[in-house]
């Protein structure tokens, strides 16, 4: 008998469109790029917050993926990490 158990890449291809897919793997890659960069340059969430004025609990939640930001908070943040966001094709 064949167990009815997905994996979770079936159960995401069900629920989800391609593009709802491709839009939540952007996201998350991007939230990834500012907590290394945030890391890299041995910063605090509090240290982020003093120098991108966007305050800690904000910066808390778009790295933990509990909230999606603003684009205009994305920027701050990238700015004060010396950062840009470019637009390339995707593969």
């Amino acid at each position: 008998m064949k167990d009815n158990f997905k994996t979770w890449e079936e159960a995401r291809n069900e629920l989800y469109t391609p593009e709802e897919i491709s839009e939540s793997d952007l996201r998350v890659a991007l939230m990834g790029e500012l907590v290394k960069a945030r890391k890299e340059l041995g910063l605090s969430q509090r240290e982020l917050e003093k120098i991108s004025g966007v305050k800690q609990p904000v910066i808390a939640r778009i790295e933990s993926g509990v909230s999606s930001p603003k684009l205009d908070t994305v920027v701050k943040l990238l700015a004060a990490l010396g950062k840009k966001l470019t637009i390339v094709p995707m593969r």
